[in-house]
């Protein structure tokens, strides 16, 4: 049975088959304009919202809600109908929201410094459990506008390419998304950045780098042994010429790893040529990783080292730490937060019941927003072989 955001409006037609044809047009509006439920529908009759609620279930159902921030970081678990789980965060700053999606139940990409490769793969979600993540995040995040979708949550999206792309089609077409807004984010998968780059939405491509030699980046991002870092940056030459949009890489700094000044020249070599915008993230704690972030005065002093080598560099503001929220700490856990809080756990039934953690001991951390003034404190590498992609996408 399809959900209710994998449903194509050809589906939903034949669903209300001998219903006046413009019944599918309301449907279909109060789902992806509205953002309602069927049973909110009122412009149709009540055994039809009945219907469709029955025929067209949710696909994620909520186990866990954690906020932060002072309510600006909102974390959600979501359990799936095979028991696989997945997380989602909703992020607001001043003039704009911005929700974190999950393209894959874990990930096989192997980088040992993030939670969601430590917990290893799972499955491709399908692309109603892609766009169900942004619908319920621009529910709750009203009235704010949801105006960035950036596919940075858990998995690898260009290894589930068919739908995640399926699902930046809806989000652009049906949910009213431009594609400016739309960011997704690899480790460097250089078919599915060649794919990209043909396509006709110019999306943003976001690069998870973290290191610009070979040796430290195949130790780093296992991946790389299969698509080393030269044929990656003539991947991404190609995709600036034929998009002409901006091209960002992410660095998450480790500390005595990645952040000397022979990698900070290193990177400044790498993305001047392409005129790429560096993100520099502060690495976030996670279990699985011993290796701590790089110190608060060693983020700034690589800042401006690569400043001064002519690169347009911001460092990422770290909010939502305190409910393992920030990059690279997504890995799907009922466990409670180690910080301060507040979590609700959500059974079937809608029991709540909410749970405070002591104060956090690091500034909370964020996904997407900015800011000169980095905090920190995290993990470091682990080894592999780097995963068949073209099996994963298949999957």
């Amino acid at each position: 049975m399809a959900t209710r955001y994998d449903a194509g409006v050809d589906h939903l037609a034949a669903l209300l088959a001998g219903e006046p044809s413009y019944r599918v047009r309301q449907a279909w509006d109060g789902l992806y304009r509205r953002l309602l439920d069927p049973a909110d529908m009122t412009d149709l009759p009540l055994a039809l919202r009945q219907e469709l609620d029955e025929r067209l279930p949710l696909a994620l159902t909520p186990a866990v809600e954690s906020v932060s921030d002072g309510g600006d970081t909102v974390k959600w678990l979501w359990n799936l109908d095979d028991g696989a789980s997945v997380e989602t965060v909703l992020m607001h700053a001043p003039g704009r929201s911005t929700v974190c999606v999950s393209s894959q139940a874990g990930c096989a990409m192997g980088c040992g410094f993030c939670a969601t490769g430590q917990a290893g793969f799972g499955r491709n979600l399908a692309t109603g459990e892609i766009v169900e993540q942004v619908v319920r995040a621009a529910r709750r995040a009203r009235p704010r506008r949801l105006s960035n979708v950036v596919f940075m949550g858990m998995g690898e999206p260009l290894a589930n390419y068919d739908r995640v792309w399926a699902a930046v089609r809806r989000l652009h077409d049906d949910l009213g998304l431009s594609a400016r807004h739309l960011t997704i984010s690899t480790v460097g998968i250089i078919p599915g950045i060649e794919r990209l780059a043909g396509e006709e939405l110019p999306v943003n491509l976001a690069v998870s780098l973290h290191a610009a030699n070979d040796d430290l980046r195949n130790e780093l991002v296992p991946i790389n042994r299969r698509y080393p870092l030269e044929a990656l940056v003539a991947a991404c030459r190609r995709y600036l010429a034929a998009t002409g949009r901006r091209l960002s890489f992410e660095w998450a700094l480790i500390d005595a790893t990645n952040d000397r000044p022979s990698d900070a020249a290193e990177l400044a070599a790498l993305a001047r040529p392409l005129r790429a915008h560096v993100n520099l993230i502060p690495l976030n704690p996670t279990p699985g990783y011993a290796t701590p972030g790089t110190p608060p005065a060693g983020v700034r002093a690589f800042r401006d080292r690569l400043r001064d080598l002519g690169v347009n560099v911001t460092v990422r503001q770290n909010r939502g730490t305190a409910i393992d929220a920030a990059c690279g700490q997504l890995r799907a856990t009922q466990s409670a937060p180690p910080q301060r809080a507040r979590t609700v756990r959500v059974s079937p039934t809608r029991t709540e019941s909410t749970s405070t953690s002591p104060a956090p001991t690091t500034p909370p951390g964020h996904t997407t927003e900015r800011t000169n003034l980095p905090s920190t404190t995290a993990p470091g590498p682990t080894t592999g072989s780097p995963p068949d992609t073209a099996r994963l996408a298949s999957r």
